[in-house]
């Protein structure tokens, strides 16, 4: 291995109250894969700030081509090659590719200094060959898949000549394949010569594409585990402190009848198919597919978000009427999205606040909404559920996003639920806190609530659920049995594939 070009060497960082980095080093060398591990809250952000030079540290110092400095600028980063991928794009969607990689470094020519856009997409052009994109410097941002964005996020990086891009969950949202591909171009980068730092929770990831780990557990490095010792267990043990039982926990009694079911519904994604599904009491019934397949459509008809264009949705066997999120509340029917803090939960809220949204009426004395009230109730659950937060006034943006996903449990948790469909639930959030998020799904499946999840992570989707449905194109293709579960049968089905035959045992 080459000499690490790039080094931090003790750094710590200390705001009010909270050491957020207790002497943490970190190198990287040419052409190396270092993965960065850790739970939330423990302070990989932070790191990476002092990196890029958006915060300045404590204490400590930052070498780059040996030459040594207390601190760096954001300007000081870009000179130094350090670039960024972060988790949330930052993108213009009404701009093409190529505008948005040069996005204030546009090359510009004549006496007006106007925008040079042959030149800036012939300087775009080889950046998306590099990268194997399959869009071009003129295709609107509009037009993009996700995993598409995340190629011209890197391709942004790489326009900077850096030597070490940092990718902060690059995989959350994309699919199987489109997670193969990116770890592709990861290791194309490495073979160029640049260097990346590979942070995810997806543990798997980063032991198929990291050379060696670095781990953060409350502010300090706990640990490093060179390429021959990188197991998701090994990652696991120095990330809590301990080994993680089997995701799967067993429910407490059968399945029993169907708590929630729709039959022949329609959404406005796929109007010609239709989807049939029961989820029965008692049971966790995971719902798989491809991205693009229909399941967050189905979760926001069923919920009222959008109008269904057919079909009856029926509780306890009754049908109901839903034609807005009101009327799915009334009936039981609570929706945790995808998209937490756009759609879940209001971040300048206080945690309180947020708990009592729903049942403002219930919560009101005389048509003001009591403060009293609203806090006794959302004290109840943050107990309940663990929310760790020093109260229930601490504004909720400030919260890790496994405690944000708690806190929009909570205030469905506390009307009582017949049936609560979970888009996935664990986006985000890191392997602690996922158990967490695990243990209550069983908790409230154990308490004859049906939970239907939705789910894009493959281990959680088999590890979690009893029975598993998949869509295809807008419909159900099939529905696994808890001993006919696999991998390869769930993307058979995936795909529109027949499931061959069991011959494996039973899980």
């Amino acid at each position: 291995m080459a000499e690490p070009f790039l080094e931090l060497r003790d750094i710590g960082k200390v705001y009010p109250g909270v050491a957020a980095l207790k002497g943490v080093s970190l190198s990287v060398a040419p052409g190396e894969v270092v993965g960065l591990v850790g739970e939330n809250g423990a302070g990989k952000s932070t790191l990476m700030k002092v990196l890029g030079g958006v915060t300045a540290p404590t204490t400590g110092t930052i070498r780059v081509d040996g030459a040594e400095r207390t601190s760096m600028t954001v300007a000081d980063a870009i000179a130094a090659g350090i670039a960024f991928v972060h988790q949330e794009l930052n993108l213009f969607d009404n701009l093409d590719a190529a505008a948005n990689v040069f996005i204030g470094r546009e090359p510009v020519t004549g006496p007006l200094r106007l925008v040079d856009r042959r030149r800036m997409a012939a300087e775009a052009e080889p950046l998306f060959r590099r990268l194997g994109a399959d869009f071009g410097p003129d295709t609107p941002v509009s037009r993009l898949s996700l995993a598409q964005q995340q190629l011209l996020e890197i391709a942004k990086a790489l326009s900077l000549d850096s030597r070490v891009v940092i990718m902060d969950e690059p995989t959350s949202s994309l699919t199987l394949s489109e997670t193969a591909r990116l770890l592709k171009v990861v290791a194309d980068l490495k073979a160029s010569g640049v260097s990346v730092i590979f942070i995810s929770h997806r543990l798997d990831e980063v032991k198929t594409c990291a050379d060696r780990v670095v781990v953060l557990r409350d502010g300090q490095m706990v640990g490093r585990l060179d390429k021959g010792e990188i197991t998701p267990a090994a990652m696991i043990r120095l990330m809590i402190g301990r080994d993680l039982r089997s995701i799967y926990q067993p429910p407490a009694t059968a399945a029993g009848e169907a708590v929630l079911s729709v039959e022949g519904l329609r959404t406005a994604a796929y109007p010609e198919r239709a989807v049939d599904l029961t989820v029965r009491r008692g049971e966790i019934l995971g719902l798989a597919g491809l991205i693009g397949a229909g399941r967050t459509e189905l979760a926001r008809a069923v919920f009222g978000v959008d109008r269904a264009r057919g079909g009856t949705i029926r509780l306890d066997g009754r049908a109901v009427a839903i034609a807005s999120p009101r009327d799915a509340i009334a009936a039981g029917i609570y929706l945790v999205p995808e998209d937490r803090k756009a759609c879940g939960i209001l971040l300048d809220l206080t945690i309180a606040e947020n708990i009592g949204l729903p049942q403002l009426r219930a919560l009101a004395e005389g048509g003001i909404v009591s403060r009293d009230r609203e806090r006794t109730l959302a004290e109840g659950e943050r107990r309940r559920l663990d929310i760790r937060a020093p109260g229930v006034g601490v504004r909720a943006g400030s919260l890790s996003g496994g405690n944000q996903q708690k806190v929009v449990l909570a205030k469905w948790l506390s009307m009582q639920p017949k049936a609560i469909i979970f888009d996935e639930p664990t986006r985000g959030i890191d392997v602690g806190a996922k158990r967490e998020i695990y243990d209550m799904l069983r908790r409230l499946a154990d308490q004859g609530v049906g939970i239907l999840m939705i789910s894009s992570d493959m281990e959680e989707v088999i590890g979690v659920s009893d029975r598993i449905a998949v869509m295809h194109e807008g419909a159900i293709s099939g529905t696994l049995g808890r001993s006919e579960f696999s991998e390869h049968r769930v993307l058979e089905l995936a795909v529109g594939q027949p499931p061959e035959p069991a011959v494996e045992e039973a899980l």
